[in-house]
């Protein structure tokens, strides 16, 4: 079972170092490709008015107080962790770097040429596969291999430095960052859960989908 999953698997486009900074021709296609369906997954999710991801509430709520775009916050808000690595003794990889490209992007890109659904039972089939597409993007980029997303480095070094489980620094994190969000007047609703309890398991499908087809 996928949920059983503990561990990202290897398959033959996989970096064999996390710091390569001159990869694969199909290593950089599959980590583009996963971080593009990540990308436009939070777009839609933002699209669904559901409720956003615990960033993308920050995110919301920056680009309410300010002139910036979502996209635009969300780069800015990576960028920002992204400095907190500095602290956290973390290295950034290639994969990091297009991250915090791409996915800003995606989102600006998502929510300029499609509309939210008129329909409430739409707007939450909307949302969850929106998260499904987060998981599998997520998948994607991570069996690449080329370092983890400001978001993800800040959780394992934290958890190095407090000596806390994952699953308590992560949460610690999303709620955080929630409160922030949802104080700066972005959007929690049912979507929030939905992603919250959610992408979890579609993180491990999307591992599980990739190791399946390319092992």
């Amino acid at each position: 079972m996928f949920l059983s999953i503990k561990n990202i698997p290897k398959v033959y486009w996989s970096s064999d170092k996390s710091f390569n900074f001159k990869p694969k021709f199909s290593t950089s296609f599959f980590l583009i490709l996963g971080l593009i369906i990540f990308g436009f997954g939070e777009g839609l999710l933002i699209l669904s008015t559901s409720g956003n991801s615990p960033w993308s509430v920050l995110a919301e709520g920056i680009s309410k107080n300010s002139e910036l775009s979502i996209g635009a916050a969300t780069f800015l808000v990576s960028v920002s962790v992204l400095f907190l690595w500095i602290f956290l003794k973390q290295k950034p990889g290639l994969g990091t770097i297009f991250n915090i490209i791409i996915i800003s992007g995606m989102i600006d890109v998502t929510l300029f040429f499609f509309e939210a659904p008129s329909s409430v039972i739409l707007k939450y089939l909307l949302a969850i596969f929106a998260v499904i597409l987060v998981g599998i993007g997520s998948g994607i980029y991570l069996v690449a291999n080329l370092g983890p997303g400001p978001r993800d480095g800040l959780m394992t070094g934290l958890t190095k430095i407090t000596n806390l489980p994952i699953a308590l620094v992560r949460a610690c994190l999303e709620i955080s960052v929630v409160i922030a969000g949802w104080y700066l007047g972005g959007t929690v609703g049912a979507g929030t859960l939905i992603f919250a309890f959610g992408i979890g398991p579609c993180v491990a499908f999307g591992l599980f989908i990739v190791n399946k087809i390319f092992s």
